[in-house]
């Protein structure tokens, strides 16, 4: 095959806080999925994913931990993501750590550059700080004196720190954005960049750290540390080369700029903002794009180790196999929209999908060709009407396939791909080859049908291999044949006449019995929890031996409630009832499920947000209270339930036609309230 180029991906490298878990792990395997499909589809193709060890919060977790140093910690860290990423089938050319020499340096020497040229200065910082999000935010970021980002706690922190001058560059970028309307992906992240935090005005960056010791140290100035954020960013040139004073690697050369970022929605900031402000300072062109990719949440919500709801890679690969994790993570992520992962989910679509839809249809394939024909494969051209209707959908897969793939609609593309496996089974229905098999006069016609059947498959099997590579090369396998190149995917009947089929083929899906899941869930599931009170008790001892400030007390007691099956900071609130109402006043409200497909701030408030929720075949506009506690960019793609006949007003001179509804917690925290299963925009509340 033809090359057609380079291409140039990354994911974000993983904070080495602790082992991660599926959510963190699906960006690895999006990004395999990627790069293997670039490979397949002549792309000359360097795939890069890593590890980022500095920051305070390391400093803290090694202690915790009863490390020697925070080397030791991120060391075996480090190693963890790095065994996951490997169990999961990530093909990446390069694993960088923050602590690789060639890393450190370069670090050093853009910093050096940045304060030479000006662009850097001393100076002081005062502001609330979030050691978990390693980030400083303002009074009026804050949700509720919560981080906005982890909901977790912050503190006042005041130190002297360096700082990067962003609006020397802010006019530039904007300019830059307007001018290729790619760089930032999905759009929604666009104008959440674009309107929240560009366009009012960027502050200076906090670059520097005087209060703690890990990270890389200011060369110039060693009471100092690189900022994290900056620090973690620059590992996209420095994997592949390059060099502050010019002498830039062939590889650096070669693939820069990256064709693409692939990075979670709520590190966006860093990576369209300030990434691009530091590669101009640098006059170092900057990514072709940024992609900012939904959660995948567990059963609805974040997964946290203290709720107990954590679901980790190598567990999942362990019960289904990692192409079944690979294809579930794929298929049921949303382009633009937070996916959901249960136990029960992933049996079902495991059943359902794999072992039915595919897993069925190479055994029957191959089961029949050994039946009937001893495994030989042959084709007679014994053809009829319905022949063409399988071939032209097989045949026009690929093109499907790659115009998804273009747009990274990278779940669009599998659902295509299985749409080709349907349509075989489909075949076998419409064929009937059991009775083709009792006529002797039609014994060509059926070694047509199985031939068929076996071309669609390898054609399929070809497409399937970037998303599942080891079931696409087990089914070339069983029928004896190579995995199909790209450039042949068009064309059908190059299944080798006489060949024959295995003998023995493996069974791809064996059915898993749900029960049996969920017990072996429950066991993973006891053993987290004896495993995080363990090391959580360690911590506070080695926290206290260190003489670190902390409320050891509260810990404690969220430990123990963890124990018992509950976690503490879970609440109960009792309201004053209001006056009895009558059904018929309750049945005049109508509520329905709504999509919201647009989102910005209100100009002229601070509280309020402006929606426009698609219902059904309408999209009504709604402003509601929530700015404190929901991003602009958080809403988009949102299912949320709707009081849509109530009178329209307008608040803050803009029309409202409708109402969302929400819960409020007792410190006065809203939460939208969200459907359990997944529900069309439209479907009444009853």
């Amino acid at each position: 095959m033809q090359t057609k180029g380079k291409y140039y991906i990354t994911t974000a490298i993983a904070y080495t806080s602790g082992k991660p878990h599926i959510g963190n792990t699906y960006e690895a395997i999006l990004a395999d999925a990627i790069a293997r499909y670039k490979r397949c589809d002549g792309y000359d193709v360097h795939f890069q994913t890593g590890s980022d060890e500095h920051g305070q919060k390391i400093e803290t977790r090694a202690i915790e931990a009863g490390c020697a140093s925070p080397k030791e910690f991120v060391d075996a860290v480090s190693g963890d993501i790095r065994r996951i990423w490997d169990k999961v089938g990530t093909s990446y050319d390069r694993f960088i750590r923050t602590t690789d020499d060639d890393h450190v340096r370069q670090v050093q020497k853009m910093f050096k550059k940045f304060y030479d040229q000006g662009d850097v200065y001393k100076g002081s910082y005062k502001g609330k700080y979030c050691t978990e999000c390693e980030a400083f935010y303002t009074d009026s970021q804050l949700n509720n004196g919560k981080c906005p980002v982890c909901g977790g706690d912050v503190h006042e922190e005041e130190e002297e720190a360096y700082f990067f001058k962003m609006s020397k560059y802010t006019d530039r970028l904007i300019n830059y954005i307007n001018e290729h309307p790619d760089f930032i992906q999905p759009v929604a992240r666009k104008n959440e960049m674009m309107n929240n935090f560009l366009l009012p005005g960027v502050q200076d960056l906090c670059v520097s750290r005087s209060s703690f010791k890990w990270g890389i140290p200011v060369d110039f100035d060693p009471g100092h540390v690189v900022y994290v954020w900056l620090d973690a960013l620059a590992n996209y040139i420095t994997g592949i080369g390059y060099d502050v004073d010019g002498n830039n690697s062939e590889d650096f050369n070669k693939y820069w700029p990256c064709d693409l970022h692939l990075v979670g929605k709520d590190i966006i900031r860093f990576h369209t903002i300030y990434w691009p402000i530091f590669l101009m300072a640098l006059d170092v062109p900057l990514p072709k794009q940024i992609f900012g990719h939904p959660w995948l949440l567990q059963g609805g919500e974040k997964m946290s180790k203290s709720k107990g709801n954590v679901i980790y890679a190598d567990d999942l690969v362990d019960i289904f196999g990692v192409d079944a994790v690979r294809y579930f993570v794929l298929h049921e992520m949303p382009f633009d929209n937070d996916g959901t992962i249960t136990w029960e989910l992933m049996a079902e679509r495991f059943n359902s999908d794999l072992a039915n839809t595919l897993g069925n249809l190479v055994n029957r394939t191959i089961a029949m060709t050994n039946k009937y024909f001893d495994g030989i494969v042959s084709n007679p051209h014994v053809d009829e009407p319905v022949d063409e209707d399988l071939k032209k959908v097989v045949t026009s897969c690929y093109k499907t396939v790659e115009e998804k793939m273009d747009g990274l609609r990278v779940a669009d593309s599998i659902t295509e791909i299985f749409a080709l496996f349907k349509r075989c089974n489909k075949y076998i229905d419409e064929t009937e080859p059991w009775i083709l098999a009792k006529d002797e006069a039609k014994q060509d016609r059926l070694r047509t049908v199985l031939y068929n059947l076996t071309e669609s498959i390898m054609i399929g099997a070809g497409l399937l291999y970037p998303f599942m590579p080891d079931t696409a090369t087990r089914i070339a396998a069983d029928l004896n044949a190579d995995i199909r190149a790209f450039d042949s995917l068009e064309t059908f009947g190059l299944y080798p006449d006489g060949n024959k089929v295995s003998s023995q083929p493996t069974m791809l899906f064996a059915r898993k019995d749900l029960a049996e899941v969920l017990k072996a869930t429950e066991e993973i599931t006891r053993l987290q929890k004896e495993d995080y009170i363990k090391t959580q008790t360690t911590a506070i001892e080695n926290l206290e031996k260190a003489g670190r400030s902390f409320d050891a007390d509260k810990i404690r007691q969220n430990l123990a409630a963890i124990g018992e099956g509950a976690v503490s900071d879970e609440e109960v609130i009792d309201i004053e009832s209001k006056p009895e109402i009558e059904y018929d006043q309750f049945a005049s409200m109508q509520f329905q499920v709504g999509e919201v497909i647009k989102c910005e701030a209100v100009a002229k408030s601070k509280k309020l947000l402006v929606s426009q929720v698609r219902v059904g075949s309408r999209t009504l506009q709604i402003v509601s209270g929530i700015r404190k506690y929901y991003s602009p960019e958080e809403m988009v793609g949102k299912k949320v339930m709707v009081l849509v006949n109530l009178k329209p007003a307008k608040l803050a001179g803009v029309d409202s036609e409708g109402m969302l509804l929400c819960a409020e917690g007792a410190d006065g925290e809203l939460s939208l309230m969200v459907p359990e299963k997944k529900m069309p925009a439209g479907a009444e509340i009853a």
